[in-house]
């Protein structure tokens, strides 16, 4: 009796996952994007350090101060009051400039809520030497508002794809592992959920409740998993009836076992492939609800906020172009890493 033939070990010896990351690095656009994309997330993280009012470091009096850490008052400085320093008022910047004394500013000196109130121009002004994309309406720094803006959308993309992904991948675990009438029982309230108007919802909410980003994210969460859930429920579908799924029930281990260390690992392709285009699709959503108003707290620097002011503000067109190139740019770096990372999975490219 001869021994079954044993499957031969890729020639390469590379596990499945460095070959798809080899073919994800194969792909210029998607792994150039990869890389632009975590740089521009590590500088809007730095937001504080790159662009803000405050000196990073003071030297005044042989004394060392920290404006970043701890607010000190105008008389530190030789003014004469008991409030903050306005590191952007020409007497204070002459004292920090006094021989003997400096001062260490970050590369664009103003914040995410910092008003130019020594601008040259009147409200919305131009790009120039002391704004270098222009001021919004408010005589807020444009750069600093895209920067800011930036860091809470990619921020808020991540978490609500976090919590979006965590929902459907259980729910499409249970109707996918279990089928029967808890496959069906789970279909009918999802076609129930998934019909109610989730804008007149987020419009109801936020008059009653007051808008908070906690709040944008519970709500737009409860609607964001139902997508995932189906394609995570086909996998299931199709691994639950595979020989080692069998092999393990009649061994005896739980449900939970199953679908945590053998199912799921294997199921995890369409979770994976979906994720910057869900990230995606969670910043336009934020986006188009703060640029109707019903997205983020008044004064959070917000890219819909910019697209609303480019609106009111025709002739300021350097509040539409800006915005618009960073909101393009960002999901044009996300589609192609998203598109990257479906050939790199697709096992008919392997």
């Amino acid at each position: 009796m001869t021994d079954a033939p044993r499957p031969c070990a890729p020639a390469d010896g590379l596990s499945p996952a460095r070959r798809a990351w080899r073919r994800f690095r194969r792909n210029r656009l998607g792994f150039w994007s990869l890389l632009v994309f975590g740089a521009l997330v590590l500088l809007s993280l730095a937001a504080e350090v790159i662009s803000n009012d405050k000196p990073l470091v003071v030297r005044y009096d042989g004394q060392w101060y920290f404006p970043l850490i701890q607010s000190y008052p105008e008389k530190a400085f030789g003014g004469d009051f008991d409030t903050e320093a306005d590191y952007l008022d020409p007497f204070v910047r002459a004292q920090l400039a006094r021989p003997g004394n400096w001062a260490l500013y970050p590369l664009n000196p103003y914040g995410a809520r910092t008003m130019n109130y020594f601008a040259n121009e009147p409200n919305p002004a131009p790009p120039s030497r002391q704004n270098w994309l222009g001021t919004d309406d408010r005589g807020r720094d444009l750069l600093a508002q895209l920067i800011y803006g930036f860091r809470v959308s990619v921020l808020f993309g991540l978490a609500l794809t976090a919590v979006g992904v965590a929902l459907g991948v259980a729910a499409g675990a249970v109707q996918g592992y279990f089928g029967g009438k808890i496959d069906l029982t789970f279909q009918r309230l999802i076609e129930i959920w998934g019909s109610m108007p989730e804008l007149y919802l987020l419009i109801i909410f936020s008059a009653v409740l007051s808008p908070s980003i906690g709040l944008l994210l519970v709500l737009l969460s409860l609607f964001g998993w139902m997508g995932l859930s189906d394609y995570v429920r086909a996998e299931f579908l199709r691994n639950r009836q595979l020989d080692y799924v069998k092999g393990a029930r009649a061994l005896g281990v739980s449900h939970t076992q199953i679908i945590w260390r053998h199912i799921l690992p294997n199921s995890m392709t369409p979770v994976v492939t979906f994720l910057p285009f869900r990230m995606s699709a969670a910043i336009l959503a934020l986006t188009s609800l703060d640029f109707l108003g019903l997205g983020v707290p008044p004064g959070t620097p917000s890219l819909g906020e910019l697209f609303s002011q480019g609106k009111n503000n025709i002739d300021a067109w350097w509040i539409s172009i800006t915005t618009f190139g960073v909101l393009v740019l960002t999901l044009l770096l996300l589609t192609f890493m998203g598109d990257a990372l479906r050939d790199a999975l697709d096992p008919r490219k392997a």
